[in-house]
């Protein structure tokens, strides 16, 4: 299969590109060059800026167009009308962000998010699940053949560059007392970016069309079944020291990025369906992998989970009670 990748060169369009070279497809990437430029020296790589210059695109023929890097439609659209006719389907790289709420788990079919001025392209907490769902729009109206909506739940695994999960199993690595936030019941959706590139390539070869949920793992995931796994697989002699919600909202603590994957205010946004990409052949690999292959290669961000000192004064105050 000839496969184009736009954005091919972090997380999930890396793991795309090594999946389709694992199957030896051939492979094209279409990339700025300013991100990991020495990847792939076999690959054919495409130069241009999506938001001004596809003409690098122009004239080529491709199986299958994986879009990784498409985040306002007015790109999302530019690239679907210009592979037209060039490329016999299409998959965008959405989000679960998209819908309106998170009250509940949505499916695919639950109303999506809205923005008063569609034209705007600065990508925010507040526009970014709107300007997904807007792209997904732009790419159906523009490409002439099956396009795939792959809305995307939380993607971990090797080379993860966020810190929103990679947090929990190298804090954990280095032991000491823990905080973990809420209930060790409350359950977490994530997908490892090798099962995503997989599937993604699978669908791409039957041609497959639609919108699809994309997250995991099949079997609820809880957030302490993940912190016992990384204490397990890191060999870590580490204490779990459970923090109530509430305890923390008080204190300010901040949901997603200074805790990462605690998020009480919308649960239902680790809850989504997905039932149809499972019948699609969507599968997971165990999280015992998942969690050593991001110890072993990605690595916690400045800008995500507690600070040691943040932690320990928290800890102390709950201890203290």
């Amino acid at each position: 299969m000839r496969v184009l990748v736009l954005g091919g060169t972090k997380f999930l369009g890396r793991a795309v590109v090594e999946a389709a070279l694992a199957r030896a497809d051939d492979v094209t990437i279409f990339t700025r060059g300013q991100t990991n430029p020495d990847l792939f020296p076999g690959v054919e790589r495409l130069r241009g800026d999506r938001h001004s210059d596809l003409s690098a695109l122009e004239g080529r023929d491709w199986d299958a167009v994986v879009d990784t890097s498409a985040y306002v439609p007015r790109v999302a659209r530019a690239s679907a009308e210009l592979l037209s006719g060039q490329a016999a389907q299409y998959t965008l790289i959405s989000s679960i962000s998209v819908y309106a709420g998170f009250a509940e788990g949505p499916s695919e079919d639950s109303p999506l998010a809205t923005i008063d001025d569609p034209t705007v392209e600065e990508i925010t907490g507040e526009t970014y699940g709107p300007l997904k769902a807007l792209c997904e729009q732009a790419v159906r109206e523009a490409f002439d053949g099956p396009s795939l909506d792959v809305r995307a739940g939380l993607i971990v695994g090797p080379h993860d560059p966020t810190g929103r999960f990679t947090y929990w199993p190298h804090r954990i690595e280095r032991g000491g007392d823990v905080l973990a936030p809420g209930s060790p019941d409350r359950r977490i959706q994530v997908i490892d970016v090798r099962d995503l590139a997989e599937w993604i390539l699978r669908m791409a070869v039957a041609r497959e069309e639609g919108v699809f949920n994309a997250t995991g793992p099949e079997t609820p995931l809880t957030f302490g079944e993940l912190l016992e796994t990384s204490r397990d697989v890191s060999g870590s002699a580490a204490e779990l020291t459970w923090v109530d919600d509430e305890f923390l909202l008080e204190r300010e603590v901040g949901e997603w990025m200074e805790l990462p994957l605690w998020l009480p205010s919308e649960p239902g946004l680790f809850e989504a369906e997905v039932t149809r990409a499972l019948r699609a052949g969507l599968t997971f690999r165990p999280v015992e992998d998942t969690v050593r292959a991001t110890l072993d290669l990605a690595v916690t961000t400045a800008d995500a989970g507690l600070a040691p000192a943040r932690e320990r004064e928290l800890l102390d105050e709950w201890h203290g009670r």
